[in-house]
């Protein structure tokens, strides 16, 4: 005969252990000590797990009565009380890992807004509150209590209390996180696009700092004053929104539009012939009066040669196709070939706006191999291509 018992049947086997008990008694005590609050044990199981205690004859079972329908008691047999004792000292030392359904909802919270998953925590906590004071009351009502009942009380209070802590320093922790925007994390869907194929999205209107231009942006003065103005004014409004606001931010990256009065000119690489918008989306809390002070402030103290070319002004992209290319901007072509000649035909979209890119690798830092790009390239919507690292 096995000697392993289950949670179950060992609380059960210690419980008539105790002193000989019927079915209803044994849920009585249980209900008393909280013993659901660390065992699955269900009133309809208490008999199921007597019989199969009995038919291990763990423990047996008597009508005192002496009738056939009395209740049956309960009580361990020697064997069950050996049992019993051998398995107490394992559940006593032994370290079992533990299995707590909110590991697995924080190994999956990536999927949900950061709110959310605070806001799930503190209903938790909540819930917790509630069990704890449960288990104080009914420790309260049965004062005075044994010294190892007291132990099982304390016990359960002890391991709530600590997870109310793990979960306060938990939230500070993520609310110290979400009070420093990130557009890359905060809109996963737009700035976290997954490799290997293309995607449609539905990209919201969003305000940016913009430049325009024209021509080839490796050889363009103007293209690298735009980046260099775009950047400079970028950074001194998420400082300004740090001093004034107390908003902080992670400046999102660079991102471009391109039009050309021929659209072959994107997959022959006519680079001249390519027309630009330069832009960095911002916060949703920049103000238009902002962006002026800042660009202001800029021109007086480093005065970047494009900086007077800066606007701020929100675009509205809709419906877009979007990909993720790994490499150098030169070897982009085959993507847009593939975009233009097959997947926009084969979705029946058109054309109906400008190609777009998210360069998710900073552009004057990555050497061409490692840029990333995400470009949305539309048909019956925009375009995006996404670059990154």
């Amino acid at each position: 005969m096995s000697e392993s018992l289950t949670d179950a049947e060992l609380t059960v086997l210690g419980l008539v252990a105790e002193r000989p008990q019927h079915g209803y008694e044994l849920e009585a005590v249980i209900d008393a000590r909280g013993i659901r609050e660390w065992t699955a044990l269900a009133f309809s199981a208490i008999y199921y797990v007597l019989g199969r205690l009995e038919s291990r004859d763990l423990v047996s079972s008597t009508r005192p009565d002496g009738t056939e329908k009395g209740r049956r008691v309960y009580a361990a047999t020697p064997a069950g009380m050996r049992v019993l004792a051998d398995a107490t000292q394992r559940a006593l030392s032994e370290l079992r890992p533990a299995r707590q359904s909110v590991l697995v909802g924080l190994a999956n919270s990536p999927v949900l807004p950061a709110r959310e998953v605070v806001d799930a925590l503190r209903e938790r906590s909540a819930r917790l509150a509630e069990r704890l004071a449960a288990i104080q009351a009914a420790r309260a009502a049965q004062e005075p209590v044994a010294d190892y009942v007291a132990a099982i009380f304390d016990y359960g209070m002890t391991q709530l209390r600590a997870e109310q802590g793990w979960i306060a320093t938990t939230i500070g922790n993520l609310e110290r996180t979400m009070t420093k925007s990130d557009v890359k994390r905060d809109r996963k869907d737009l700035y976290a696009p997954r490799a290997g194929g293309f995607q449609l999205v539905d990209v919201p209107e969003l305000p940016f700092l913009m430049v325009d231009g024209k021509g080839d942006p490796n050889t363009s003065k103007l293209y690298k004053d735009a980046l260099a103005a775009l950047y400079a004014v970028s950074y001194a409004l998420k400082f300004a929104s740090k001093q004034h606001l107390d908003r902080d931010y992670v400046v999102a990256p660079l991102e471009g539009l391109w039009s050309a009065d021929d659209p072959a000119a994107f997959v022959t690489r006519a680079k001249d012939d390519w027309q630009w918008t330069m832009m960095i989306t911002q916060p949703e809390w920049i103000t238009a009066a902002m962006v002026d002070d800042v660009i202001r402030v800029t021109a007086t103290k480093k005065n970047p040669p494009a900086v007077d070319q800066v606007r701020f002004e929100r675009y509205a992209e809709g419906l877009a196709v979007q990909v993720l290319h790994i490499g150098s901007y030169e070897d982009e072509a085959p993507v847009l070939e593939r975009l233009h000649h097959e997947f926009m035909p084969a979705n029946g979209l058109a054309f109906n706006g400008r190609h777009h890119e998210i360069y998710l690798s900073d552009p004057r830092k990555t050497e061409p191999a490692k840029l990333r790009a995400e470009p949305p390239v539309g048909g019956g919507c925009g375009g995006r291509c996404h670059r990154d690292r």
